[in-house]
Order: C-alpha cells, then sequence, then structure tokens
C-alpha cells in the first residue's frame, strides 16, 4: 500500500509516495548490511532521506510489533532510525544520534528485532540516558529517556554501529 505524503522542508513542499519496506534479516549467516557501520547522514533535506524517512514510518506501522526501525533493517548504511508515535515521543525520526549521557545503572530487559524474527533474549541495557539528534527538519534536538525509550535508543543506534542484541543478549529463546 502506497501513502501519498506532503511535506515542507526549508520552504519547499515534496508530495511522497511512502512504500513498506523488506526488512533486511540475518538468520543462519551474518548480513553484511545489518553488520556494517553506518554513515552519517549529510543532507536532511534531500528528496530520497524525506522519502526513506516516509517509508520507514510506514513500514514500522506494518509491523506486527515493532517500536522502532533503523536504516540498516531496511538495506540502508545511514545514522538514522524512526520511532513508533504510539510511544508519544515528541520526535520520532534521530538523525545522526549521539548518546550523551549514559547511566551506569543498568537493568537486564527482555528483547526481540524485526531482523532477528522470532528470538528474543534478557539484554543488559543502561535505564536511562540522554541522546542528541536531528529531526526530519533538521533541527537539532535532546531527548532523556528511562526504561523502555531508553531501551529502544540504545537498541536502535547498535544497529547504527552494526550491532544486533544477539550479541549480548543472554537466555536467547525462539519463540513462533
Amino acid at each position: 500500500m502506497d501513502l501519498i505524503l506532503s511535506i515542507t522542508v526549508c520552504c519547499v513542499t515534496m508530495k511522497i509516495h511512502m512504500a513498506i519496506l523488506p526488512i533486511q534479516t540475518e538468520l543462519k549467516e551474518r548480513n553484511k548490511i545489518l553488520r556494517a557501520m553506518s554513515q552519517e547522514v549529510k543532507d536532511i533535506g534531500d528528496p530520497r532521506i524525506q522519502k526513506l524517512i516516509g517509508d520507514m514510518h510506514e513500514t514500522l506501522e506494518n509491523t506486527e510489533n515493532g517500536v522502532g526501525l533503523a536504516t540498516p533493517q531496511v538495506g540502508k548504511n545511514l545514522r538514522m532510525f524512526v520511532a513508533s508515535p504510539a510511544l508519544e515521543l515528541a520526535q520520532t525520526v534521530f538523525i545522526n544520534p549521539v548518546i550523551v549521557k549514559i547511566s551506569k545503572e543498568t537493568d537486564s530487559m527482555e528483547e526481540g528485532c524485526l531482523s532477528v524474527p522470532g528470538k528474543y533474549g534478557k539484554t543488559r541495557r543502561a535505564t536511562s540516558l540522554k541522546v542528541e539528534a536531528y529531526n526530519e527538519h533538521g533541527k537539532k534536538f535532546k531527548l532523556k529517556a528511562e526504561g523502555l525509550i531508553a531501551q529502544l535508543v540504545q537498541h536502535e543506534m547498535g544497529h547504527l554501529d552494526g550491532e544486533l542484541f544477539i550479541d549480548k543478549a543472554k537466555n536467547i529463546k525462539t519463540h513462533s
């Protein structure tokens, strides 16, 4: 299903046809895209970046239980991820994110991943952090995150660094 989204960036309105993208997976052998270090986004206003943002939102909305989606998961090694609007965050697009503060306190949390379907495990993550990033309009923002949101940011940023949760998880189980 294609949706049409109108976006205004730097005083130019673009009509973007959004599409559901295939999700990269790593089940039996290493996926080179998922395991590569992602590059910074250079031009946030580029129509291809804006279309990718829309496509990622559409793809995430059409997953069964995803709360975040990073660009490597849709085949692009760019430093960007989106969060589900259901999380009710002030920002749902994180471009060139950097964790600027992270708590020493950690917790082991149940985790899964759209790129490793059916696998779940306990992953030790910091319980709180502060992240700086740019939104889809090129505006820099800061977000303080705790609990699930802190877990989401760390999980998605792992993707940007070529890591999957299964690299850190304990007690990995398979569910159908």
